[in-house]
């Protein structure tokens, strides 16, 4: 007789990177902090909400109270502020990353910021009632919730350090390390804003690093 096979937790984190499914970026995401069950990966990507943007659409203006709160399973979403009629580029939120601009989400004040979509992207979407749900479905992975917060928060301290205590060719080498992808996907001027430096100065930062 022959035993029944056996599944650790991290079973459907495995299954998840033999997969492509757009759906299983979140199960991956939330598998970081809180493994989930075969069973529980299937119910997750059974229950969410998705929805397909084209390029250039806009998620929230300035001055909007947001309602909705996103998930980037496929595609690129930008974050900026208009400052005296120019755009000024804060965040990026690509596959695999929660749309975490914390002023205004869920607290029903006007957002102070923009969210469009730089690349046709596939989201998840979620409202206030939706995330109360989904926790009462899955009561054991509440605390993953807090858990991302305060790793989505280390990363925007992190980037607020390095505008603040790096030039600007050592933020730019710093995006070479860890978000390479950004510099295909990206349109130079919008590169330039999220650096700091104008089109023209991330060109000459560009041509200097060749030379070296």
């Amino acid at each position: 007789m022959t035993e029944a096979p056996t599944h650790s937790p991290n079973t459907a984190l495995a299954k998840t990177r033999r997969t492509t499914s757009p759906e299983h970026e979140l199960i991956k995401y939330i598998s970081q902090f809180m493994p989930l069950s075969d069973a529980e990966a299937e119910e997750v990507a059974k229950i969410i909400k998705t929805k397909a943007f084209k390029k250039g659409a806009i998620l929230l203006k300035e001055g909007q109270v947001a309602k909705l709160c996103y998930f980037v399973l496929k595609g690129c979403i930008r974050q900026y502020y208009l400052v005296d009629g120019e755009e000024k580029t804060t965040n990026f939120f690509t596959e695999g990353q929660p749309v975490t601009p914390y002023e205004g989400t869920f607290k029903k004040v006007p957002s102070k910021f923009y969210l469009s979509c730089v690349e046709d992207s596939i989201l998840t979407i979620g409202a206030p009632g939706d995330e109360a749900a989904f926790f009462e479905k899955f009561p054991r992975l509440e605390p993953a919730k807090n858990m991302a917060i305060e790793e989505e928060l280390g990363k925007s301290m992190d980037r607020f350090s390095s505008y603040l205590l790096n030039s600007p060719e050592e933020r730019y080498l710093n995006l070479l390390k860890t978000r390479p992808d950004l510099l295909d996907r990206v349109p130079q001027y919008q590169l330039a804003s999220y650096l700091g430096v104008t089109p023209e100065s991330l060109s000459r930062i560009r041509k200097r690093i060749m030379i070296k």
